[in-house]
């Protein structure tokens, strides 16, 4: 019986960046500002969530796990497509690009389902302010941020194990500047409908869930705020809850414009601007959102700054 399944390609090129030298020298140096920005800017706010005990508590906890994702999500990409730009240095093995691809999507999988966790912790913090301690222990913190971690892998997994289990005998050029879905999918030469059909249906099953629950903190969260009408209780809830709804949106909106969708109406030049939306900036810009609203996070980074 014929062996099925058999890829013939063992390097793909990536050809999603700019052959103008003057163009690529800007963008060089444009992207690693942004990186480094981001590596400072994350790594900053880690260290003042592990060695503040003022930061000690379940909201920062998943801040924490949220810093650390957006650490290793450019970590994945930016590094070579720096090389790609100042070495010219384009390719990348088969292997390479699997696993790149593998912890691409196990990032971006468990930061959906961390941001999911965390809607619910600002849920708890405002609706059952007095139990908030009880319910949120450390315990469940811990399991839920290891059960976010398990199921972002195992999904990653999944969309690996569908997307590199095909035959890859043509042109092996990734319209992309790191090993994404689309991209690779459309060098395949045999069929892909069915896989397609299948990470969509598991994308779309995950992904709507954690946006069901998202949502539905966040409308007991306002049925609660309209229920009290106190004074001031609009502001408090929106410096207690802004910040993530607002990295919700973005990371959502960008997210779903590039993966919830078929590959038909893959566009390699809208679906560039957009990879480099979730995957650089989103990560800088997190740790400034949740930084400007929040005294007791201020603070803190001011006393590890002073420290360093």
């Amino acid at each position: 019986m014929q062996r099925a399944n058999l890829s013939t390609v063992s390097e793909f090129v990536f050809v999603g960046l700019s052959d103008a030298p003057e163009i690529r020298l800007l963008l060089f140096v444009l992207f690693l500002l942004v990186y480094l920005a981001t590596m400072a800017g994350n790594i900053t706010l880690l260290a003042a969530i592990s060695t503040d005990s003022h930061l000690h508590s379940p909201m920062y906890f998943l801040l924490g796990n949220l810093s650390l994702l957006d650490l290793l999500c450019p970590t994945i990409t930016v590094p070579k497509m720096l090389g790609a730009l100042l070495l010219e240095h384009k390719e990348i093995s088969f292997s390479g690009c699997l696993l790149q691809h593998f912890s691409l999507i196990a990032v971006v999988g468990t930061e959906i389902f961390l941001l999911t966790v965390m809607a619910y912790d600002r849920y708890v913090a405002v609706c059952h302010p007095l139990r908030y301690p009880s319910i949120m222990s450390r315990t469940l913190c811990a399991q839920l941020a290891v059960g976010t971690w398990a199921t972002g892998l195992l999904n990653s997994l999944l969309h690996t194990s569908l997307v590199f289990t095909l035959s890859f005998c043509g042109p092996n050029q990734i319209q992309q500047y790191y090993c994404d879905i689309p991209p690779v999918l459309a060098l395949s030469c045999s069929s892909t409908w069915s896989r397609e059909l299948v990470i969509l249906v598991v994308a779309g099953v995950l992904g709507s869930s954690a946006c069901v629950v998202t949502v539905v903190s966040y409308i007991y969260i306002l049925l609660e705020i309209l229920a009290r009408n106190s004074p001031g209780i609009w502001h408090k809830a929106f410096s207690t809850c802004g910040s993530h709804l607002t990295v919700v949106c973005l990371f959502y909106g960008t997210t779903i414009c590039t993966y919830v969708r078929p590959s038909s109406t893959y566009s390699p030049h809208w679906d560039r601007i957009v990879s480099m939306l979730y995957g650089m900036l989103t990560p800088l810009l997190n740790p400034i959102i949740y930084s400007l609203r929040n005294k007791e996070v201020k603070c803190a980074l001011k006393r590890v700054i002073s420290r360093l």
